[in-house]
C-alpha cells in the first residue's frame, strides 16, 4: 500500500482527491493537513467516517509517515509545501498551479540531488493531456492560433497552468510568428489576450464552470478546433491515482502529466 498525506483536503479538488484515496485498494490515506481545521480527525468533519489524522503543520504530519503529498492548496504555499515535501524525502503529487519556472527549476534540482520522484501537473484529466499534444502535433502545421481557457470563478491565476503548458508545447514547434494585423489597436488594454510568444490567450471565469479549454487553429480556408471539458472534478482522479503510483518509482521531479502515460 501506498500511504497519502492530502494538503487542501476542505477545498472542492482537495475533498475528491480523498475520497478518490479511501476507495483506491492501492492506496492508504494515513493524514490530512489544514493549517485552520478545528478538527483533530477526518471522522469529526461532515461527510466521513474514516478516522484520520487532522493537521495543522507540516511538521506534525511527518509522523504519520507518508510515501506521497498530495498538495491542491493556493498558488502562496503550494512551492513551500512542495519543497517540504522533497526536503523529506516524501514524493510530491501536485495540482495547484501557479509556480514560476525559477520555482519549477529548483524543485526539479533538489529532488533530483535527493533522488526523490515527483509530479507537478497543470492539468491531471487524461483528455486534457491528450488535449496538449494534440494541439503541440497540430501547431507545426498552424502557426495561427489562440486559446481560450474557462475556469469558475474561485480559480486564483490566471491563464491557468494548462494554458500555459499548452502554450510552451506549441512553442516548441510551432513556427515563430506574430499574429494579428501590424497596425491593430485595442481600444481597451487586454482585449486581445495575453501574449506567449505570439500567441494570444484568453482567460475566462464565471461561476458554474470547472475546468475547459479550446484551442483555435486558423489557416487558409480552414480552421481546427482542439477543446477538452471537464464537467466534474472526478474527471482529474484517474490522473492522480495514477501520479500517485507511478512517483514512488521515480528519482525525480517531472512536470506534466504526460511524461507517466
Amino acid at each position: 500500500m501506498i500511504k497519502i498525506a492530502i494538503a487542501g483536503f476542505k477545498g472542492k479538488m482537495g475533498s475528491t482527491a480523498v475520497n478518490m484515496v479511501l476507495e483506491h485498494p492501492e492506496l492508504e490515506l494515513v493524514s490530512v493537513l489544514d493549517p485552520f481545521s478545528e478538527e483533530a480527525s477526518l471522522k469529526d468533519v461532515s461527510g466521513y467516517e474514516a478516522d484520520i489524522p487532522v493537521f495543522k503543520t507540516k511538521e506534525a504530519l511527518l509522523i504519520s509517515e507518508p510515501d506521497v503529498w498530495i498538495d491542491f492548496t493556493i498558488p502562496a504555499v503550494a512551492y513551500e509545501n512542495t519543497s517540504f515535501a522533497i526536503e523529506n524525502k516524501i514524493s510530491p503529487v501536485v495540482g495547484t498551479t501557479g509556480f514560476t519556472e525559477e520555482q519549477l527549476t529548483h524543485l526539479k534540482k533538489r529532488s533530483a540531488e535527493l533522488k526523490v520522484g515527483g509530479l507537478i501537473a497543470p492539468n491531471f484529466a487524461v483528455g486534457a493531456v491528450l488535449m496538449m499534444q494534440f494541439a503541440k502535433k497540430a501547431a507545426a502545421y498552424f502557426p495561427d492560433v489562440e486559446i481560450i481557457e474557462l475556469h469558475h470563478d474561485n480559480k486564483l491565476d490566471a491563464p491557468s497552468g494548462t494554458a500555459l503548458k499548452t502554450a510552451e508545447m506549441m512553442a516548441e514547434v510551432r513556427k515563430p510568428k506574430r499574429q494579428g494585423h501590424a497596425e491593430e489597436e485595442e481600444l481597451i488594454a487586454g482585449a486581445r489576450g495575453a501574449d506567449y510568444d505570439g500567441m494570444k490567450i484568453h482567460s475566462v471565469r464565471l461561476p458554474g464552470l470547472i475546468a475547459h479549454q479550446q484551442v483555435q487553429f486558423g489557416g487558409t480556408g480552414e480552421g481546427l478546433t482542439i477543446r477538452h471539458d471537464s464537467y466534474d472534478r472526478s474527471s482529474f482522479m484517474t490522473g492522480v491515482a495514477l501520479g500517485c503510483q507511478k512517483v514512488v518509482a521515480l528519482d525525480e521531479l517531472v512536470y506534466g502529466l504526460e511524461n507517466l502515460l
